[in-house]
Parts: C-alpha cells; structure tokens; sequence
C-alpha cells in the first residue's frame, strides 16, 4: 500500500505536475479579453459622424462544459434568453477552445448585472465584458454611405482565416456588413487586449495581474460635407429616392442619401429576426443604396449624352435643326414629344432642344446616329459601367447594343428601339451616381474622376476622354439655358450662381400599359430626375437627384439640387469670412479614439448609453470594499 501511495505521489507530482499545474491556474486566474473600439468616421471638416458608446456585454465561461450544461436553463431563464438559441450559440462555438469565452449577450441591462452578480455562488461561469457599440446619426442620416455593423457570418469568419489580416474572427464577433463600415473594415477594426485577473473558488475577482490594452482602430475622414448632407437629407425626407454630391475636379463625394434608409443603430448591438424580415419584404426597399444601385431609366438627363455624341460624332452635323409639331413618325409608328397635346416646340436646333427638352430633336438624332455610335459614346462618358467608387455591391447600369440584345434576347436591334433609348427610355438605365460622374466629366472637358468618399484616398483613378472644346461649350450653355434661359428649369435659378442642369422624367410603365390600367396606372408614375453643376465651365460640384414617381424632374428633382448647391455657395461665402454654416460639434481630426464627451454623455438622450452608464455604475459599486 505504502508503495502504491508512494508511486501515485510521484505520477502526480513529477509525470502529472504540468497538466495539473495548469488546471489549477486556469482555476486561479482567468483571461478575460478587452474588446477595441472601432475607429469614428469624421466628415470633410473633422465632425463625428459615426462614434462609439460604452456597453456591457455577458461572457460564457466553458472551461467546464459539465457545469455549463447543468446551468444552461438558469442561465437562460435568469438573462432573458430562449434555452434553444442558447444552445444553438454553444454548437456553432463548439469549434473554438474551451478556455475562450464566448458573448452570449452583446448588450446586458442593469437586471442582468444584477442576477450575475447575485448568483457568483452558484453560477459562476458569467463575467461581464465591456465594449463600444457603434452610435450613428439618428434617422438613417448618411445611412447607405457609412453602412453597418453585425455579428459575422460563417463565411466572413472563412474568409477571415484564409486572409493575410492580423484581426481573424471568432463566432460572436461584430464587423462591418455594408457601405464603408465593410470597406473599410479592416482600418477601422483595432486589436483587442486582455487582462488576467485572480478568482477565487466562486469566481469572484481577487485581484489583477498583467493587462494587454487594446489598441483601438483608425479612425477615418470622409468626402462628405455634413452641411450639404443636412440639406439633401431634409429635402429627401418622405420621399423615394437618391442624391449625390461630388466634387467633380477630385471626384469627392460631398453629400450621398439614399430614402428610405434603414437605422444603422438598429444594427448595433443585434437586429431582431423578426425586424430583419420586415426590412427584406418592404416594397419600398429600403436596405438597397439607391445611389450606387438603383438602375433605372435616366429619361431626358440623357439627352445630354446624346448632344455630346451628336458634337463628337458629327452626326448629325451641329448646324441640324427640325420641326417639332408635338410628334414625329418614325417606322411606322408616332412617337410623342412631352408636350403632344399642350402646343409644340416649333423649329429646334441643338441648343434649344437641350434647353426645352424637346424630344423631336432627339428622336431625329438618335435614328441618324444608330444604336451602336449611342452606345459608343455613352460607354465612353461613363455609362454601363461601375465607377469605381469605394463602396460594395455597385451596379453597372446598361447601354444596350445590337451586340447586346443579340446575347441577351438572340434576335436583332429594332431599329425602331433606338428612339426610345435616344431620350433615355427602352433598355438604357443608369444609377445617380453614373449621371454625377458623367455629366461632371463632361463639364470638366473630358477629365473623368473617380467618386471617393474616403478622403485623401490613394491612388484615385481618372479617365480622361478627349471632347472638343466646342463641345463643351455648346453643351455647358444648353445646360445653362435650361435653368438660366426660361429652359424646363427655369424656376430653380440662383442669383450670381451659374447654375446649369437638365431636367428629366422617365416612364416607367409605357402609355399603352398605363391606358390598360386606368386608375392602378398611378402606382407607375414618372421617375422624376435633375443633375446639375455649377459653375458652368469648371464646375466644382455636380449634383444627381433622383425621385421614384416624382413624376416631374423640374418641380421635384431640380429644387432640391438648387438647395444644396446654394448651400455650397453658402458656405463658401461664410467661409471666406471665417465662419460655419452649422452649429456641430467639431473634433480634432488626429485627435485620440476615445470617444468624445458629448457623445458618451448619459444625459444626451441616447438610451442605450444611459443603460451602459447604470450598468458601470453598479461594477463600481460592486468593485468597492
């Protein structure tokens, strides 16, 4: 007996020691990580406009999976989960080692502090954990542009391990899911710490030991112009649709609204299933970014395509004029111009039928020109392809061609195809950001930039495309007629700003089908569109608007364009004189990351930081002796 003893003594002190060495450390001392803060995102002027808040979440521990097991339905019952998703989280961490916590719930109440501190006896196997919740500008402000933050997916975590990123992800972590939060996912991502601390039997700290700090992210500074976006958020409100500012000598983008937009805040700590259901099967579409991915027919801006392929191409040649009698046949078939019915444009060369839209013109042209030179140009000037701007999920738009409809359809062009699509209607679509770059493009004399919105961006694209400087000239003019000269938007003119833009209104059902539908038919009302700039020759700021049945692009589109426009005006002026346009909170722009004071204030209205400030509150009361 003695020698058993002696020989069981010696497995567990010298062949055993490490192993049992370790459990009782991990018994001792417990791991437990501190969560980075993810970098703000400023506007061009140094104003936060996405920041963080402080909040609590709740750990599981797993090192004794028997123990967890036992006190799953407790667990459950005392924080408010369902037993079921519970498990289910166990499962899909099942992979990751037992000693690593995982976040069971991303946001913890006063109630919950108070059951796990309560309950360190029995269950010891909950800790808090603090981290920073995104909080963005409230009701969906610049919602599309700076997108979300969620909980990973499996695929993000796949791709996660195959990538070269320092940062790899676990279940249970938040990354950026759309718009810049996703693009710039890796800058604005830090590098969690962790701190070890001293537990005694019941887990209850004892004391600290060595602390790893977190290393926040980087914080970014955007294009955008947070008094420019204030206009064009206040214009849009109630409406379906999208603006987009860019300066077109840089390609910055200074304002971008996509309506309706979704809370990002919503997204910030867990969205619900049943709230996530309701956003994919609205009708209205709110989670697509309208900007960047709304392709649609772009009506009569498109006509301005037109007149610089008409100029280009020379065909027809600039001096053509025809007569405009409200309509024009065309293979057999009487194509209207807008105003069939109410007079007619009479005798139109190239300058006025810019200036009053007239379709005539434009049909004349596109039957001379053909399907194939329209396509040519449009591609040319930026249509019927992605312009490259720092955000996911762009749409390219279509400038169909016979090469196209042969692909796509296995049949021919019909010639009589080519008037619809020489007023922007039939098969070509484009999205607002398209029209911006390439209307600007054009008024800058062929210097195409790419749209950003992360300012100071490396290694911006450009294409340049070599347009006469006639050309530009007669088409900046036509543009400025149509708000300057009594043209179709002519009630949006600014005093001392060269204002200049074209107007459009696209069907988006035909007169045939709206004739079959009658009353219904009003679902289908015109799209109603404006791009401007100003001034006219070296613009400095391009401005698309687009307003799903809108109907009219003259009394819908174009004044909200003229507000922001006079807005940069504005500010301009202002200045100059060394003052702002706003009150707005400003911050140091390589300032640190902590959060700014007014933003993590529990009196400022934001419930879930007040939440976040009883939470601390109790933690400091529990940690003093």
């Amino acid at each position: 007996m003695i020698t058993l003893l002696l020989l069981g003594f010696w497995k567990l002190q010298v062949i055993d020691s490490d192993k049992y060495g370790q459990l009782a450390e991990r018994n001792r001392v417990r791991s437990i990580p501190i969560i980075a803060p993810r970098g703000r995102m400023l506007d061009r002027d140094g104003r936060v406009l996405v920041d963080n808040y402080p909040s609590f979440s709740v750990l599981l521990l797993r090192d004794d999976m028997a123990a967890v097991e036992k006190n799953l339905p407790a667990i459950a019952d005392g924080l408010g989960l369902q037993l079921d998703d519970l498990k289910d989280q166990l499962t899909n961490t099942a992979a990751l080692p037992k000693f690593q916590p995982i976040v069971i719930k991303p946001e913890a109440t006063p109630a919950d502090v108070a059951f796990i501190e309560s309950h360190r006896a029995d269950i010891p196997l909950l800790e808090m954990l603090m981290v920073h919740r995104r909080r963005y500008l409230p009701g969906g402000f610049l919602a599309h542009a700076t997108g979300y933050v969620g909980e990973v997916s499996e695929k993000q975590i796949e791709e996660s391990e195959n990538s070269d990123s320092k940062n790899k992800l676990r279940p249970g972590d938040f990354a950026g899911k759309s718009g810049l939060e996703r693009e710039y996912n890796d800058l604005l991502v830090g590098t969690d710490g962790m701190r070890r601390v001293i537990v005694n039997s019941v887990g209850k700290e004892m004391g600290r030991l060595s602390q790893q700090e977190a290393i926040p992210g980087k914080q970014i500074q955007l294009t955008i112009d947070y008094d420019l976006q204030q206009i064009a958020e206040q214009d849009m409100e109630g409406k379906k649709g999208a603006v987009v500012a860019l300066d077109p000598r840089t390609g910055e983008v200074l304002a971008f609204v996509s309506r309706p937009a979704p809370d990002p805040n919503d997204f910030a700590v867990r969205i619900s299933k049943e709230e996530w259901q309701r956003l994919n099967e609205d009708t209205d579409h709110p989670l697509m970014n309208r900007v960047t991915q709304a392709q649609l027919a772009p009506g009569s801006t498109f006509k301005i395509i037109m007149a610089t392929a008409m100029l280009e191409s020379k065909t027809p040649p600039e001096s053509f004029t025809t007569f405009c009698p409200g309509y024009a046949n065309f293979y057999g078939r009487m194509f209207k111009c807008w105003v069939y019915g109410k007079g007619s444009h009479g005798a139109v060369n190239l300058h006025s039928a810019i200036v009053h839209s007239c379709d005539v013109f434009f049909y004349n042209v596109g039957q001379r020109m053909g399907i194939d030179t329209i396509a040519k140009y449009a591609k040319m000037l930026g249509l019927g392809a992605k312009t490259g701007i720092d955000l996911p999920s762009e749409e390219s738009g279509l400038v169909p061609s016979e090469e196209w409809v042969e692909r796509v359809f296995h049949h021919k062009w019909y010639a009589g195809s080519t008037i619809s699509v020489a007023i922007g209607q039939g098969a070509v679509t484009t999205t607002p950001l398209q029209l911006a770059y390439a209307i600007g493009g054009i008024a800058s004399g062929g210097i195409f930039k790419q749209p950003h919105l992360l300012k100071d961006a490396p290694n911006v694209g450009e294409k340049r495309v070599s347009l006469s400087e006639d050309t530009v000239e007669q088409v900046t003019q036509g543009m400025y007629g149509v708000v300057n000269e009594g043209g179709t938007a002519a009630a949006s003119r600014l005093q001392g700003v060269e204002f200049c833009g074209k107007t459009g209104s696209a069907q988006v059902m035909s007169n045939t089908e709206r004739g079959k539908l009658g009353k219904a038919a009003s679902s289908g009302k015109d799209n109603a569109w404006f791009v401007g700039f100003a001034p006219r020759r070296d613009p400095e700021i391009v401005v698309s608007v687009l307003v799903e049945g809108g109907e009219h692009g003259a009394s819908v589109a174009a004044p909200i364009a003229r507000d922001i426009v006079k807005a940069y005006y504005d500010k301009k002026e202002k200045k100059g004189q060394g003052q702002t346009t706003v009150e707005y909170k400003r911050y140091d722009v390589d300032g640190d990351h902590a959060s700014a004071q007014a933003a993590n204030d529990p009196k400022s209205g934001n419930k879930a930081a007040q939440e976040a400030a009883k939470v601390e509150a109790i933690l400091n009361k529990k940690a003093q002796p």
